[in-house]
């Protein structure tokens, strides 16, 4: 599987990440003993805990001494597990919609209980997310809430134009912005409500989180290229074949390039192949690996006034790192 740096906000983040974990496995757990079993599925599975790390490191950013335990408070944990579940249950409901078989190398909830078992899972985890954030104040509940819309809209938008070879590099955006970009803001700018900060330096982190989120999913949009079947985990080009037209696609139907005839329909193997082949051979790849970039450093350039503390190094190692993702 490709995986990005992890992020370093103190010397131990995974003592931080352990207490989020337990508490995340406590989260899914109810008097029913299969909902829970549903509930919990992918959480042994693993994954980076990307938007609990960077809810703490926010929440931390302005800890001159943030190396110590006790630095990383209850409500920061809470709102790590809640930023979580919101991920989790998200992907309960993308498998759904994709149809998919596998999910972090395990059986996906939708194939192994059913669809109807799989949205119920996800809507339970957005439930226990929500209560979550209501004990951290009504703000953060808003804040949650108002979230999870946008990661709805931006489904809705990919959605509405699945097979489109029209699809633009503004619908494109506005996707990203609302299904992926938007937790990220969230996450920072929760860490900082519940570290105390001040509202421009919590604005400074949301901004961050925005950006960062941005340049991930263009990342992530770019590795389902380049990357290899065994790196990915599933099939490159799975976009492609699912309909789902991302930045380097857009870039080159809007060249003129004849790989437009290869798409607008759900392609066969072969096809896939070719049409991946194409893309991966073209400049569109660079362009939208500069995109990414821009991205990044628009995410560096909102903590520059931000004094160097552990958490906002971590913050800017983890973008400055990003694109290495792209060169392994």
């Amino acid at each position: 599987m490709v995986s990005l740096t992890p992020l370093q906000y103190r010397a131990d983040p995974a003592a931080d990440l352990a207490r989020v974990e337990k508490a995340l496995r406590e989260a899914a757990k109810t008097d029913d003993d299969f909902l829970t079993e549903v509930a919990s599925h992918l959480i042994p599975a693993g994954g980076k805990r990307l938007r609990p790390a960077f809810l703490i490191a926010s929440a931390l950013s302005l800890d001159v001494e943030g190396d110590k335990a006790e630095s990383l408070t209850e409500e920061m944990v809470r709102g790590g597990v809640a930023v979580e579940l919101v991920h989790l249950g998200s992907l309960y409901h993308d498998d759904v919609m994709d149809e998919a078989e596998t999910r972090r190398g395990i059986e996906a909830v939708n194939h192994r209980w059913g669809n109807l078992t799989a949205i119920l899972a996800g809507d339970f985890l957005l439930a226990k997310a929500s209560e979550l954030a209501a004990s951290l104040g009504t703000e953060v509940a808003e804040l949650l809430a108002a979230t999870i819309g946008r990661l709805c809209e931006g489904q809705v938008r990919e959605l509405q134009l699945i097979y489109d070879v029209t699809r633009n590099e503004e619908q494109y955006l506005q996707a990203i912005s609302g299904k992926t970009a938007a937790l990220y803001a969230t996450s920072c700018r929760i860490g900082g409500i519940v570290g105390g900060a001040e509202r421009a330096v919590i604005d400074q982190l949301t901004e961050f989180g925005h950006a960062y989120g941005m340049a991930f999913q263009v990342v992530d949009d770019i590795l389902d290229l380049v990357a290899t079947d065994e790196e990915l985990g599933k099939p490159s080009g799975n976009d492609l074949r699912e309909g789902v037209y991302t930045l380097p696609v857009i870039r080159m139907i809007a060249s003129g390039d004849p790989v437009r005839e290869l798409l607008g329909n759900p392609l066969d193997e072969e096809t896939r192949v070719r049409a991946r082949a194409a893309v991966v051979g073209g400049p569109e790849i660079a362009t939208s690996v500069a995109t990414a970039q821009s991205f990044v450093d628009k995410a560096l350039s909102t903590l520059q006034d931000l004094p160097a503390t552990t958490g906002v190094q971590g913050m800017r190692d983890a973008a400055t790192n990003l694109l290495s993702a792209l060169n392994r």
